[in-house]
This record gives C-alpha cells, structure tokens and sequence, in this order.
C-alpha cells in the first residue's frame, strides 16, 4: 500500500490539472523497479488501478476547488431606456423580440437561444438579430 501511495504522489507531482493514464504507469513501474523484487502479475495489476483511481479522485479535488474558488456573484443589473415620456426596461424589449419570435415568425419558443437588440430612441424603434441569424425590427 506505501508503494502504491509513493507511486501516486509521484505521478502527481506534474502541474497539469488531468493526468494521462501513461504517466501514473510511469510512475508506479519506476516504483515497483525494486532490486530483489519481482511481483506478479495480479499484484502488478491491482496496483495500477488504485494509483489510477487516486490520481482521478486528485483530479477531481483540484477541479471542484478550482470552479468554487474563482466564482463572484453575479451582480443583478436594470437598465431603464427614457426617451420623451415613455420609458422601457430590457426585460420588456426582450420579452417582445420573444412574443415576435413566437408569435409573428411562427418559431418554437424553445428555439429562442440568444438575441442582440439596438434601440434607437430617436426613431422609436429596435432593432433585433435573434440567434444571429433572424433580423427584424419593432416600434416601442
């Protein structure tokens, strides 16, 4: 069990985040390279599998401290468009390039993926690209 303990450490040595299954082989055939030693091929088996199951279980320790730790909540932003008397959030001209999307170009709502708009106050109008292909405009 130390042996197999000494082979991971030393496979985990690299810097890189996912290890080959070669190099933990490496590692645990330089550890078993032992003068007077010779174990048999069950035992030898047996080994490399818990050294690959260890490094796996390393790895994914690094990755989920990896993912949790560089994470900033997410700032909640309103953005309000005046312009005259009327006034008009992003939340209000997406849900109409949606309602336009559903209901006037007769496409599934589930198919709604990403959607740019430009608003231009001056002509009361907005101007959508949804899913970077369909183009339009509507007057708000």
């Amino acid at each position: 069990m130390a042996e197999v303990k000494k082979a991971a450490e030393k496979a985990a040595v690299k810097p890189e985040a996912v290890q080959t299954a070669e190099a933990v082989q490496e590692a645990a055939k330089t550890e078993k390279k032992k003068p007077g030693r010779k174990p048999s091929a069950a035992k030898a088996a047996e080994k490399k599998t818990t050294v690959k199951k260890t490094a796996a279980k390393k790895t994914s320790e690094k990755e989920t401290t990896t993912k949790t730790a560089g994470r900033k909540p997410a700032v909640k932003a309103t953005v309000e468009i005046q312009f005259g008397d009327s006034a008009h959030t992003t939340e209000e001209l997406v849900k109409s390039a949606k309602d336009i999307w559903e209901y006037d170009l007769h496409r599934d709502p589930a198919d709604f993926k990403t959607v740019e708009l430009y608003v231009k106050p001056e002509e009361n109008k907005v101007y959508y690209v949804i899913n970077g292909e369909e183009r339009g405009d509507f007057n708000f």
